[in-house]
């Protein structure tokens, strides 16, 4: 697998897509760390460390939705592994006007970014949720 993010964010979508509650996704540092994002910003319920059947690690992502419809209305990934995306603090994207989150790889974690701007750090814009 070339982009395990880019992965993560279609079995999202997907999984939305059909109305499942959760999907499951390989494990990973960063995924987690991406996962944590979401779900501080109320985008999913959480996710749960877990072992597949085939006894690799993976993290069980329980979705969340608002009157049958899902939270998440757009999530697209920005940066790929074939062409890097990496933007100032002056100029990471605000998502349709702030009701959305872009999250940013910086040099002190994973963050939205909100919290980016607030620590005055650039970084990798890696997706935009909305």
């Amino acid at each position: 697998m070339n982009d395990p993010i880019g992965d993560m964010l279609t079995r999202i979508r997907n999984s939305q897509l059909r109305g499942k509650s959760t999907v499951s996704t390989p494990a990973s540092k960063l995924r987690a760390w991406v996962l944590d994002v979401l779900a501080d910003e109320g985008y999913i319920r959480g996710y749960e460390s877990g072992t597949g059947v085939d006894g690799h690690p993976t993290l069980e992502i329980s979705l969340k939705y608002f009157d049958g419809t899902p939270v998440i209305r757009e999530i697209k990934r920005v940066s790929t592994p074939g062409r890097r995306v990496y933007m100032g603090v002056k100029d990471i994207p605000t998502v349709r006007q702030g009701l959305g989150v872009s999250i940013v790889s910086t040099s002190h974690g994973v963050m939205s970014d909100a919290k980016a701007r607030a620590a005055n750090i650039g970084g990798e814009v890696l997706c935009t949720v909305f």
